[in-house]
């Protein structure tokens, strides 16, 4: 997983959380986890479904 990838999953995950966690408040700031848990491990389970090398 490149730098880049790891990036914009991070991005990702803090726009989520912002939106999920403060804006609209609900328990849907946990689908920012998935990005977040992803960027952090460098693991993406997604990659592995489509046969993609990270």
């Amino acid at each position: 997983m490149s730098n880049l990838d790891k990036t914009i999953r991070l991005l990702v995950a803090m726009l989520l959380f912002f939106i999920f966690g403060f804006v609209c408040p609900s328990w849907w700031w946990l689908i920012s986890l998935l990005p977040l848990l992803s960027a952090v491990y460098g693991y993406c389970p997604l990659y592995k479904i489509l046969k993609k090398k990270s």
